[in-house]
């Protein structure tokens, strides 16, 4: 298919006229296709000598800038710029993947694999309890099977939690823990002051933070457990519904970054939802110890397992975005780092508006010599930092320069912000202050709302991040990292209570989605300001709340020193360019997609890596006897890729192959794709029905060469959507070592998404007219044209109907595939004869054979007998694609399937001249 695209554009680029005889599998590498161009365009010649162009490639000007901080990679004015920064395009943004995190269906616990830990005698867990009697029916059961069980008292202060559990590891090694404290019923955050916020979560987190560095070396190995229960919406507050306790967050974030200090043990945070029994949540944290070592986050909801995948979205969700201008009202947190001075100065030129820059960074001084000095000379005002130091007195260390200079960056950062902003016409007002300090926010906020009476966007990026494993991260440090980002968010939304308030905007991190090794507080911090956005959709309906997960960034910011890019190199994982990231908080303002979490990224290396090889799935326990004929082995489930089947093909088994050639070379047909697409999304979700196919792509022919066997691979990822509906996200894929290469190459031939509800709707009444006339094409012109075999030589006959075309099926064809028996949920060769009915009518409009290209949607009658069928399709084109509507009715008049927005591309050549009048002749309008 992009064959033929590219070939019919370089035609017309190059004014080549279409030739009849092309085969495209003469031009295999991009190399045959320029020579194609070069041999029919005689005027055009081929260069003398290869390379790039005098200048091309490389750094601009010739190297890599001296000095990455603070213009966006860039080499920075001497000063902060008096002029307007230039408007950055917000299609930039698009440069870099934008994905959000959704419910992601969980493979029961009988399809999946033991975890290795062991609940029985001998094992002894400690089971912190909470307040609702979870924990104690918790007890109960462990104890039943044997087990030791130490209990804490929901109310155990630290201290005294240190002491019981130092006490009883006395008496051997501990084995696991179950933590239930987030369980706990929150009062609302208009009901909490500062004091109440601070106990909440130092209940939750903290103690569990001093828990789990006491048992760092308890719980390690494999056989060992962490299971956290939280209370959010049964579906880590990615659901629809009401976050119900959103403190819970913070206990996530935790337990994600422990898994990844400590990968051989089993960790999981539970979110139980609100509601349900003691005893059958009791039993359910038992189940999840017990079964699936292949996620983190579990989520139990309306009789389903969920996780969190990530699936990619354009920011425009059609409600339409916020109109920044110049009465825009911003206050903006962390204002004096480089990054956020960089996208205050992008917002500024978009905007104008008025902006409240809030850090801890005195307002700096225009004149202040050091800031004009560390734009131009970063290098020598370090060497005279350091001798300042010792002018003082002091022991100059590498670290103590570092510190003074990172205060003159910052001042040097709050400063280029306000000129940004001056100069594009807005106006600034710096207010220095601390976030941990509630009557001095309080205070800010109560001079915006006199000032300006609302907040249009609340952009909080104060933050704090001290890497280090949790023994050798003291509480104090724990509680500072942890303290910015909450108590800050908390001491921000209590002042501006009933203030109108459009947006929200918290900056998160990856480390907060995945977790990180060395960033258990910074890690629960962010997941708690999700968790708490989250929670809008009840407590601030009118606000819409957005949290960015920013990879680390190139070039700008304190992550682009030292051997942080190395170190991600190594992970595999992306630094995220500023020219992208600067304009990406303009894009979700402006683009109505300024709602929930999103992850802006590119590659996310070891961070997106299955923790288990299946998933946690045992794929011998998935019976695969009915699945249908494209299901052959079940490979794994996992967190990213959902459901993931591998299928052996071959041409001389399959008749839907052999009969389906080009070129005389086997192409897996279309439809088997779209079928392959619902088999797999259906065994993903036992209890589930497939509801419709949509969105599918054909990109690219599965072809088998030399009739030998492929395996090909179907994944599913299934989603939650809204009205009780599943969708899985599908891809269809093959893998092939062409000559020359020592590695396979993978290719993504076919996607598309499967909608599963519990029940079916009808299809629908539909009206077929009869037949104009006498007149019709039979299948002895029908298949001089089409390459089909006998098993998918599905039309009978084709004639004028109405303002359309109709196809009858034709009866007595062979089986479609072997064994017959192996039932199918799309209809295939019904939906074929969608395809060849439409194709015909393209022949009588255009005289060209086409492929297909897309289909908007499908759906299939839960009974289609395909004997007695006729499918009808219009004339007219329903989009600007020449996309086209089809149904097909039984010979009872009943609907057996409705085809939408079915597109095609063309082939190279033309029908011929007599094949084409004669169907012309006939279907013609």
């Amino acid at each position: 298919v992009k064959q033929a695209e590219m070939f019919a554009a370089i035609r017309e680029a190059y004014g080549i006229p279409r030739d009849p005889d092309l085969k495209l599998r003469d031009f295999p590498t991009l190399r045959h296709v320029i020579r194609f161009v070069y041999d029919r365009s005689p005027g055009l010649r081929p260069p003398d000598g290869g390379g790039t162009p005098a200048g091309g490639g490389g750094a601009p000007g010739g190297g890599a800038a001296a000095d990455r901080e603070g213009n966006g990679g860039t080499t920075p004015s001497a000063a902060p710029s008096a002029s307007p920064a230039a408007l950055r395009d917000v299609a930039d943004a698009d440069r870099v993947p934008r994905r959000v995190p959704v419910p992601a269906l969980r493979p029961m616990l009988a399809r999946s694999k033991p975890t290795g830990v062991a609940l029985a005698s001998g094992r002894r867990v400690v089971v912190a309890l909470d307040r609702g009697g979870i924990g104690k029916a918790l007890v109960e059961r462990l104890e039943k099977l044997g087990v030791a069980v130490l209990v804490l008292a929901a109310d155990a202060e630290a201290a005294a939690l240190a002491d019981q559990v130092a006490a009883w590891r006395a008496g051997g090694s501990i084995h696991g823990v179950y933590w239930l404290a987030a369980l706990d019923v929150e009062p609302a955050l208009s009901d909490l002051d500062l004091a109440g916020w601070r106990a909440g979560l130092g209940g939750r987190v903290k103690r569990l933070a001093a828990l789990m560095r006491l048992l760092y070396e308890d719980i390690a190995p494999s056989g060992t457990f962490l299971v956290a229960a939280v209370r959010l919406d049964g579906r880590h507050g990615y659901g629809s519904g009401a976050v119900a306790a959103p403190m819970g967050g913070a206990v996530t974030g935790f337990a994600k970054a422990y898994a990844r200090e400590r990968p051989e043990a089993l960790v999981k945070a539970v979110d139980v939802g609100a509601g349900g029994k003691a005893a059958e949540l009791a039993q359910a944290l038992v189940d999840e110890a017990l079964r699936d070592p292949g996620a983190v986050e579990i989520g139990r909801h309306a009789r389903e397992r969920w996780t969190v995948a990530l699936v990619e979205r354009p920011a425009a969700d059609g409600r339409g975005g916020l109109a920044l201008g110049r009465e825009s009202v911003f206050v903006v947190t962390g204002a004096a780092g480089s990054i956020v001075a960089a996208i205050t100065a992008d917002l500024a030129a978009a905007a104008g508006g008025v902006f409240h820059l809030l850090d801890r960074v005195p307002a700096p001084a225009p004149d202040d010599p050091d800031v004009v000095r560390f734009a131009r000379d970063r290098e020598g005002l370090k060497r005279d930092v350091f001798e300042r130091l010792k002018a003082r007195g002091e022991r100059a260390t590498p670290a103590l320069v570092e510190r003074e200079l990172a205060g003159i960056e910052r001042r040097h950062a709050a400063a280029s912000a306000i000129a940004a902003i001056e100069a594009s016409g807005g106006s600034a007002h710096y207010h220095c202050v601390d976030l941990l300090d509630g009557a001095a926010v309080a205070a800010v906020v109560e001079d915006v709302r006199s000032r300006h009476g609302r907040i249009d966007v609340l952009l909080h990026a104060a933050g704090l991040e001290v890497s280090r494993t949790l023994p050798d991260k003291p509480p104090e440090e724990f509680d500072r990292v942890f303290d910015v980002k909450s108590d800050g968010w908390f001491n921000l939304l209590r002042a501006i209570g009933d203030l109108p308030l459009a947006a929200t905007v918290a900056f998160g991190s990856i480390a907060g989605r995945f977790g990180n090794r060395g960033q258990t507080d910074y890690s629960a911090a962010n997941d708690l300001l999700c968790k708490s956005t989250a929670s809008f959709r009840v407590t601030r309906p009118t606000t819409r709340g957005l949290v960015i997960d920013w990879t680390a960034w190139r070039d700008i910011g304190m992550a682009a020193r030292g051997s942080i890019p190395q170190m991600m190199a190594l992970a595999g994982i992306d630094m995220l360019p500023p020219d992208a990231g600067i304009p990406t908080i303009r894009r979700e303002l402006v683009a109505g997609g300024c709602d929930g979490e999103v992850v802006v990224a590119g590659s996310l290396g070891v961070l997106a890596a299955e923790r288990d090889p299946s998933g946690g799935l045992d794929p011998a326990a998935v019976d695969v006897a009915a699945a249908g004929p494209m299901v052959g082995r079940v490979v794994a489930h996992g967190v990213a890729d959902g459901l993931r089947v591998e299928t052996e093909l071959d041409p001389r088994r399959q008749p839907f192959l052999d009969d389906h050639r080009i070129d005389g070379i086997a192409v897996l047909p279309g439809v088997m794709g779209i079928e392959a697409f619902a088999e797999v999304a259906a065994l993903a979700a036992p209890g589930w029905q497939v509801d419709a196919v949509e969105d599918v792509e054909f990109l690219a022919p599965f072809k088998f060469y030399r009739d030998e066997p492929r395996t090909l691979t179907i994944a599913a990822q299934l989603v939650a959507a809204e009205d009780a509906e599943l969708v899985a996200e599908c891809r269809l894929s093959g893998s092939r070592t062409l000559a020359g290469q020592s590695a396979p190459t993978v290719t993504v031939h076919f996607t598309g998404r499967v909608r599963l509800r519990r029940s079916r709707p009808p299809l629908g009444a539909a009206r077929v007219p009869g037949a104009d006339g006498s007149a019709a094409i039979g299948p002895e012109t029908v298949y001089r044209v089409y390459f089909h075999g006998p098993a998918y030589r599905v039309l009978g006959a084709v004639a004028r109907a109405g303002d359309g075309v109709i196809g009858r099926f034709a009866g007595g064809r062979p089986a479609n595939h072997a064994p017959p028996s192996a039932p199918t949920r799309m209809a295939p060769r019904l939906v074929e004869l969608c395809f060849q009915t439409a194709g015909m009518r393209e022949i009588a409009a255009s005289g060209r054979l086409a492929l297909p290209r897309r289909v908007g949607r499908l759906r299939v009658a839960s009974a289609a007998p395909e004997d007695g069928a006729t499918a009808f399709v219009t004339t007219a084109p329903l989009a600007g694609d020449g996309a086209v509507d089809v149904v097909v009715v039984g010979a009872d008049g009943a609907p057996l399937v409705r085809l939408e927005g079915y597109a095609t591309v063309a082939l190279p050549a033309e029908v011929a001249p007599e094949d084409r009048h004669a169907v012309g002749a006939v279907l013609a309008p």
